[in-house]
């Protein structure tokens, strides 16, 4: 008998055996770790058959293959966000963006919808189970009154674009994921120091962590003229550079990176029924990193003040119609970083501050509520109409809107 052969024999047996072994312990944990995932996401399955319900009156799709995700960022005061203001605890929508991906993935278009945008609100069931009469008011109602369901169908009402799947976040689930992919770079225009939002930045390029990130796309108080404008740009440029950062291959093809991202995103999502999986997530996601980042697009409805309050905003038309009419055919929007403005009514402006709530993002302390009625008006909101200005190039550049792209991180010259 050859001893040396028999051994190693031996050997590749346990060898074999030892990598079955090894194998079936990481596909446990690779499993593990899936349905970890997958568990994280809320499935909202209450909207979903509230929107089944009228679904001969919702726009119908156009353009095949495309994509309208509605992306609402809850400010919920409940649980660990009651720190972030006083609420009571109720649901509001604090950021509401249509997000339109092309259906050959070469474009797409983030739109802003602001909270005082006076717009139709259609009959919506609360959650008392009444239903609310159609009705002219603030935007950010809408899902105050109906929730996803009402806001869902409020958007699809303005723009006539069909809305295919929602994703609603909160609070302490956008900081996670700002913390997940190391921190978001941006451009700090100008020194920021505000006490109540717990936020103190030097001007330049700063790395914000979760923390900072959060007070810095609320803030209101101490920049600018404390419009919502203001705060809706640094919105756009804040997920125009977290788009570019987790674009990168640092975060998507490495492991270590990834799965907290993942774990992070994933348990601060309520989801439709047809994104409320691992699988069908990452899917979006995937088809979204194919976009290249200068074609990924943040602008903000064309909108000024509204004509029966000033306090307020109303859709400019026929720019408005035009925008939405490029999302429903698929076709790029442009957008430039800074466009020459459509001249105000007075051509100036007050920079009077916009409070639209108390609290909201750590920088008012009031404890006023904003709630519009049929007519629109609502304590505690102020803008001059003088200062709010149209989201469009002038004459002659039609088709072209204020925004930014995901490619626009980081301080001119730096």
């Amino acid at each position: 008998m050859n001893i040396a052969h028999v051994l190693r024999q031996h050997w590749v047996r346990w060898a074999a055996f030892g990598l079955a072994v090894l194998l079936l312990v990481l596909t446990a944990v690779v499993w593990g770790f899936y349905r970890k995932l997958d568990r994280n996401i809320t499935e909202d399955t209450s909207a979903a058959a509230e929107l089944r319900k009228y679904d001969r009156d919702r726009p119908s799709a156009v353009a095949k293959g495309a994509q309208n995700i509605l992306l609402i960022g809850s400010d919920s005061r409940a649980g660990k966000n009651k720190e972030y203001g006083r609420d009571g605890g109720t649901q509001r929508s604090d950021t509401t963006i249509l997000l339109h991906v092309s259906r050959d993935r070469k474009h797409a278009t983030a739109v802003s919808v602001p909270r005082d945008l006076m717009v139709t609100i259609p009959s919506c069931r609360g959650a008392d189970g009444t239903r609310s009469e159609e009705r002219s008011a603030q935007f950010n109602w809408a899902f105050e009154r109906g929730g996803t369901a009402c806001t869902v169908r409020t958007v699809e009402k303005m723009t006539n674009v069909r809305i295919d799947h929602y994703i609603v976040v909160d609070f302490e689930g956008f900081k996670k994921m700002v913390d997940a992919v190391g921190g978001v770079k941006v451009c700090v225009e100008r020194p920021i120091d505000d006490k109540d939002a717990h936020l103190k930045l030097a001007a330049g390029d700063q790395k914000l962590d979760g923390e900072e990130a959060l007070g810095y796309v609320r803030v209101r108080k101490t920049l600018g003229d404390g419009s919502d404008t203001d705060r809706i740009d640094r919105q756009q440029k804040f997920l125009a550079a977290l788009v570019s950062k987790m674009s990168g291959g640092d975060v998507l093809y490495n492991p270590a990176k990834l799965y907290p991202v993942l774990d992070a995103a994933t348990s601060a999502l309520t989801t439709d029924p047809g994104l409320a999986s691992l699988r069908d997530l990452y899917g979006l996601v995937r088809e979204v990193r194919s976009v290249p980042t200068d074609d990924v697009r943040f602008l903000t409805v064309p909108r000024e003040a509204y004509a029966a309050d000033p306090n307020r905003d109303q859709l400019v038309q026929p720019d408005a119609e035009r925008l939405f009419a490029q999302l429903r055919k698929d076709s790029p929007v442009r957008v430039d970083p800074d466009p020459s403005a459509t001249p105000s009514p007075s051509g100036r402006a007050s920079g009077r501050p916009d409070r639209t709530e108390a609290g909201g993002e750590g920088a008012e302390a009031t404890g006023e509520r904003d709630r519009a009625g049929t007519d629109g008006t609502g304590a505690g909101t102020f803008r001059d109409a003088a200062g709010t200005r149209r989201d469009t190039v002038g004459t002659g550049n039609e088709g072209r809107y204020r925004g930014t792209t995901a490619a626009d991180a980081g301080c001119s010259g730096a």
